[in-house]
């Protein structure tokens, strides 16, 4: 596997990418942790206090948080790897190396950010006594499925990118519009009904479900609904990966 065959360089464009971000500023990682927070406290009074969003079992914050923190991860993921390769043109013409390693690196940079982001989400739980139970020990397995295909649809982004840079100015639409289709500040229960197969369809929507009932509802994921998501993932993977090799012998020649 290309992970473990060129580690030391992965390992490399990671550091770099997480160093470079947080360069020459003041707070520097606390960044990484406030920014969700911070949407999180806008967001739970905005719908908590103002426009009264309850009924849901748990603490609005805490609820908001658990599915702010994987829509952040897959979106900003998403921004960050699709202009990867742009980014990284010179590297690309000057030396051979696996071009999917700068994706990779670019995901694993955003998964720093996560880790760090979920330590507060272990703060708020605990601030709201949320007991920590064994469902939770599938949070790994359920973001290693989530890490595999937002890689999926960044592989597919980063290879049309470099092609065509009007794909970067398309994704900020699509985001704003996945993220309303996506049950993050709401959820599946409140949608019409005629319109949730949205959910059943969006992989998004299966994660996000899935980390609430392992994560505050003290049960299992839905495993039929999860199904259609790692099966839509693997599939999305596949296809991108292959595409994403099929134009990498041209990226030197239009980075």
């Amino acid at each position: 596997m290309i992970i473990f065959k060129h580690w030391e360089l992965i390992k490399h464009l990671t550091q770099k990418e997480i160093k470079a971000r947080y360069k020459q500023s003041f707070l520097g990682f606390f960044w990484v942790v406030l920014s969700p927070f911070f949407q999180m406290l806008i967001m739970s009074f905005i719908f908590s206090k103002v426009m009264r969003v309850n009924d849901l079992g748990v603490p609005y914050p805490v609820y908001l948080y658990a599915g702010l923190l994987p829509w952040l991860f897959f979106s900003n993921s998403l921004q960050n790897a699709t202009e990867e390769l742009v980014e990284n043109a010179s590297l690309i013409k000057k030396i051979y190396f696996p071009r999917e390693i700068l994706v990779l690196s670019a995901l694993l940079a955003k998964t720093f950010d996560f880790a760090l982001s979920t330590l507060i989400f272990l703060l708020l739980m605990m601030w709201y006594r949320i007991p920590f139970t064994p469902y939770m020990l599938l949070f790994l397995p359920l973001f290693a499925l989530q890490f595999l295909f937002t890689y999926g649809v960044s592989l597919f982004l980063a290879a049309t990118n470099l092609f065509y840079r009007d794909v970067r100015y398309l994704l900020s639409l699509v985001i704003i519009l996945w993220f309303y289709l996506t049950p993050v500040i709401y959820a599946t229960e409140f949608f019409p009904l005629q319109y949730r197969w949205i959910f059943q369809v969006n992989p998004m929507s299966v994660f996000i479900n899935a980390y609430r009932q392992i994560l505050l509802t003290n049960g299992l994921p839905n495993f039929p609904s999860l199904g259609i998501g790692v099966l839509v993932s693997v599939v999305i993977f596949i296809i991108a990966l292959h595409i994403f090799r099929r134009l990498e012998g041209m990226f030197a020649d239009v980075a």
